[in-house]
């Protein structure tokens, strides 16, 4: 059954075994920031940013990011009540929605968020893919409130890449990892259809030269 004993127990249990395996997976793991002027930019921003990022880069993102507060999207799936009960042990507000289900009501509450002054986090290619490819909400949100946006990447020494439609990646224990947060830029408020569109392209291609960049670091062309 969906809401079935073992699943209540393991939604209670899996948050704070997780939580303490990461933390104490991660803590062998070297982190190197590049581009921390970036984020230190914002800090003194009028207005509240959209970290965005790639779905591939979950774990490191939550693990390296665990300090920062503000507001994440996380689907609607089953498998993500997981992710969503985790995210608030580390202290995030979450709010439920994907493209194909409860997107617009996941949206207005980023909106509400971020006219409240607080960060949001956002994956570029939703929780269906395709990988890499950015989907239309993050430039949706950043022309409707005139938040920043700000692309995040991580990459990795040695790591396990599981067999996802995104290639999701687990950093090994004493792996290096890379992270880089982009130069944060803002679009025109309130695009139309043809606007957003070259706004959506334009974060694609600005996550996928910081992805180059991140990669080649160890390289590779890609994860």
């Amino acid at each position: 059954m969906k809401d079935g004993f073992l699943y209540r127990v393991s939604l209670r249990l899996f948050p704070l075994l997780f939580l303490a395996l990461i933390r104490v997976w991660f803590a062998t793991c070297r982190v190197r920031i590049h581009g921390r002027e970036h984020r230190e930019v914002l800090a003194g921003a009028d207005g509240p940013a959209i970290g965005v990022f790639w779905h591939y880069e979950l774990l490191p993102v939550i693990r390296v990011l665990s300090h920062e507060r503000g507001t994440v999207m996380v689907s609607t799936s089953r498998d993500a009540e997981y992710v969503s009960r985790l995210l608030v042990r580390l202290g995030f507000e979450t709010v439920r929605g994907s493209r194909n289900r409860g997107g617009v009501q996941a949206l207005k509450g980023l909106i509400k968020a971020l006219r409240a002054g607080r960060n949001v986090g956002l994956v570029a290619d939703g929780s269906q893919g395709p990988a890499r490819i950015a989907q239309p909400g993050a430039v949706l949100l950043a022309s409707r409130t005139g938040a920043w946006i700000l692309p995040v990447i991580s990459s990795c020494g040695r790591y396990k890449r599981f067999r996802s439609w995104d290639g999701t990646i687990l950093p090994l224990p004493f792996s290096r990892i890379d992270f880089f947060f982009g130069e944060p830029y803002r679009i025109e408020r309130d695009l139309d259809v043809q606007g957003l569109e070259k706004e959506r392209q334009l974060l694609e291609e600005k996550l996928n030269q910081l992805y180059s960049q991140a990669w080649r670091l160890y390289g590779k062309n890609e994860h």
